[in-house]
């Protein structure tokens, strides 16, 4: 969850047995400085998820194609377009700015918008390709109702509204609470209302149960932001425009660009930060993209031992005398226990398990602390590991010991519009609750206790509602949660398609895409390079009979005759009446009072159609304004860590049993899938795409006797799929790479993904109790021990 899900979840959020779940499938179905720049309007002919170690290869055709140009969807009849839209990306966290070219009120084109004043013509493929999600014609368009046979049958939405209401009604009342609970997936990260109307139906539901894809991504960073520095939603970025040195672990900027880095075209500026003389390292288990395309060099190293290479780091800079014991004096506590704790992992003992040298650690450490500005930013590939917090922890004590905190060229507070830190602020000891599965961080519960909560026998979840999510791919252990999703007593899913999870839906309501809606690009609040807002009108008018998740899930509090900060919500509603009527019980009513703490109000916002800018990333303010710890000091071994580094030590001496030789999976990305839902784009699957790939160094495969073209099998300790093998050279030794997203072969309501189904990674994964971090909820998702065989071996 971002820092606005924070801001909004504080603000808004003060049966019988199942018939087939089968599918028959007759459907496809920052306080009050004024902005530094407002943008003015335009006339009509105006010109990255998931992140993760290592990506797949292709043709460098493959992967121009990938990172720019034009939308993919056909270039025909380009004259005579009505209107020309400016708007921005909700795929991932930079908002690219993006042309919407509309005739007679449809979305026929998408461009990159060169005028933009912060993503300057830059969009990648996957962005472009939003206008073939907008028109495929697997798309929901109308509400679906599950027969008795487990087809699935149109209905009314005042039909769909009423029956969900009366059915979630009576579960609460038969067995409280407990018994319903949401998940809700990544694309509600980037939809500025459905946060609020979240908020205020499962408050009022009184929800104590709830999953999302977060855990599955970034949960680490928010455990280990609230630890270290007083508040969840406080994370100092790389100032890339100015640093001398660029540590990124766990990263592909190439492809996927730069999560919890707000930054659009990463490659250019991690070009521009070489060609001034600085120097970028890639720490990744492949020689990845990026620095084929000279946007840095990669250090190799072993999955999921980052965090034995930041503690050795930290302990050569100290063993070195490179602390800046003045800042670090100042404005830090516990450093003599850091001090301690980082002992234990000198170079030379981490070596073995990282596959470095010590000789090269000892190397990045100088390099690092002597640089003029250092800074440091790790990605997925870190965070789901097993020691995802502890490394978020150690990376910025890297940053902060060195005395690169809140320094020009090292990490900086972005502000934004809206000072977050305050949103995300709690002792870290507030953030627990004492479960049956033992203690758990407050919020997101375990994405893979998911099925555990329903399939128990005292006191299970019986109902759930899915926001834009597909947990039965997203999360580890497929077949426990079909068998959960199956057990549900009512299950209700808000999407755009009838995704895998929909296949076992009571209810599969239609939502709008992001070119339907009005939208603000609130996700990167914080995390924003170059801070900014941008307002996009409704591009196009919803088709079918598709709304928006605000409009959904207001009319179901309605009709179970809850209260809504938007209520009463005719049937007939828009977002304009509703929020007209009352700006501040509107729908847009905190947005507007967000922005007011910044001189701005939402119409000024509304009225410059390419946003507006604030002042950059400055240092100076982190230390006197920002930090959130009762104190006022950096915490640098917070007490809430010990049980944690205790059992890091163990998974230590566990890897040094096993040796080099165990075959680790990492997970990938490509640049033609985004998680799971492009997965029924036709043009994104041409060719060899058609398919995901096992990524194997070529004598690893020689050593299994399996050759590339191979169908395998491949296995590890919690399931099994076959693949095909490709051979990969950039892959350190003992790696394997699958791209995840994929496993369709039982989703006939995406007919494209049904068709070109591939295989589901997330199979492969640990589930249940001990198969996440303690410490933050988030799964274990990366250097999984696997072992490949022919498949009839």
């Amino acid at each position: 969850m971002r820092a606005w899900a924070i801001s909004w979840r504080r603000s808004w959020g003060n049966g019988s047995s199942r018939k087939s779940r089968v599918s028959c499938a007759t459907e496809p179905t920052r306080a009050g400085a004024k902005p530094s720049t407002l943008v003015g309007p335009i006339t009509s002919s105006s010109a990255c998820d998931r992140e993760h170690h290592g990506n797949v290869t292709g043709t460098s055709r493959e992967y121009r194609e990938g990172q720019g140009g034009e939308s993919m969807a056909s270039a025909e009849n380009h004259e005579s377009l009505d209107r020309e839209i400016p708007t921005f990306c909700r795929v991932c966290e930079p908002a690219c700015g993006l042309v919407a070219q509309v005739r007679d009120g449809e979305l026929v084109r998408l461009r990159p918008d060169k005028e933009n004043p912060v993503t300057r013509g830059f969009a990648c493929n996957k962005g472009l390709a939003g206008d073939e999600i907008h028109r495929d014609p697997d798309r929901l368009d109308h509400p679906l109702r599950r027969r008795s046979d487990g087809s699935f049958e149109r209905v009314s939405w005042e039909e769909a509204i009423q029956d969900i209401a009366d059915r979630l009604k009576a579960i609460r009342a038969a067995h409280g609470p407990n018994a319903i609970a949401p998940y809700v997936g990544n694309p509600t990260a980037f939809n500025t209302l459905a946060g609020p109307a979240m908020g205020a139906l499962f408050a009022q539901l009184g929800v104590r149960r709830s999953f999302s894809s977060g855990t599955q991504d970034c949960a680490n960073k928010f455990a280990g932001s609230e630890a270290v520095f007083g508040s969840s939603t406080m994370h100092p970025i790389p100032d890339l425009a100015h640093t001398d040195f660029f540590l990124s672990l766990g990263s592909n900027p190439r492809v996927s660009h730069a999560s919890f880095i707000s930054i659009p075209d990463p490659v250019r500026v991690l070009k521009g930060v070489v060609a001034r003389g600085g120097r970028v390292v890639h720490v990744n288990p492949r020689r990845i993209e990026s620095e084929k395309t000279r946007a840095g060099e990669t250090l190799l190293i072993r999955p999921d031992t980052d965090v034995y290479l930041l503690a050795a780091l930290i302990h050569e800079i100290d063993r070195e005398g490179l602390f800046d014991e003045e800042v670090v004096a100042r404005h830090g506590k516990h450093v003599a226990e850091l001090r301690e704790f980082v002992a234990r992992y000198p170079a030379e003992r981490v070596a073995g398990v990282t596959g470095i040298a010590s000789e090269e650690i000892r190397a990045l450490a100088r390099d690092f602390a002597r640089a003029p500005s250092a800074s440091a930013h790790m990605s997925t590939g870190v965070n789901m590991g097993r020691q995802g917090t502890l490394a978020y922890w150690l990376l910025q004590m890297l940053v902060f010991v060195t005395g690169n905190l809140d320094r020009r060229g090292g990490n900086i507070l972005s502000v934004g519009f809206y000072e977050s830190a305050k949103a995300g602020r709690r002792s870290y000891d507030e953030g627990f609750i004492e479960s049956e599965y033992g203690r758990l961080r407050k919020g997101s519960l375990p994405g893979n206790l998911l099925p555990d909560y329903v399939l128990r026998e005292e006191d299970p979840v019986r109902a759930m509602i899915v926001v834009a999510g597909n947990p039965v791919l997203s999360i580890g252990g497929e077949e426990r949660l079909r068998a959960a999703m199956e057990k549900l007593e009512f299950l209700v899913v808000i999407d755009l398609y009838r995704n895998a999870t929909a296949e076992y839906a009571d209810y599969v309501l239609p939502s709008t895409d992001s070119f339907e809606r009005e939208d603000i690009n609130i996700t990167g609040l914080g995390l924003q390079h170059q801070p900014w807002i941008q307002f996009t009108e409704r591009v196009v008018p919803p088709r079918g009979e598709r709304r928006e998740e605000w409009w959904i899930l207001g009319r179901i509090a309605r009709a179970m005759g809850l209260k809504s900060p938007f209520d009463p919500i005719p049937m007939d509603a828009t977002q304009e009446t509703v929020a007209g009527a009352d700006l501040e019980r509107g729908l847009w009513g905190r947005i507007d009072h967000m922005l007011r703490g910044r001189g701005l109000t939402l119409d000024e916002v509304r009225a410059k159609p390419r946003g507006v800018t604030f002042e950059g990333l400055t240092p100076g303010r982190f230390y006197s304004d920002h930090l959130q710890t009762p104190d006022g000091k950096v915490d640098c071994r917070p007490t809430g860590f010990r049980e944690a580094e205790e059992r890091c030590e163990a998974e230590f001496r566990e890897l040094e049993a096993e040796g080099p030789t165990r075959l680790k999976m990492i997970t990938l990305r490509d640049p033609w899938m985004h998680n799971s839902w492009y997965a029924n784009l036709e043009r994104m699957k041409r060719g060899p795409k058609h398919q995901n790939y096992l990524y194997v160094h070529p004598e690893d495969a020689e050593a299994r006797g399996v050759v590339e073209g191979d169908r395998v099998r491949l296995a590890s300790g919690h399931g099994e799929i076959e693949v095909e093998l490709r051979f990969d050279d950039d892959l350190m030794r003992g790696v394997v790479a699958l791209t995840h997203g994929w496993g369709h072969a039982r989703t006939p309501g995406m007919r494209v993904a049904h068709r070109m189904p591939g295989a589901n990674q997330n199979a492969l994964l640990p589930t249940g109790p001990g198969s996440f971090d303690p410490l933050s909820n988030q799964a274990f998702m990366t250097g999984i021990p696997v072992e490949i065989s022919s498949p009839g071996a």
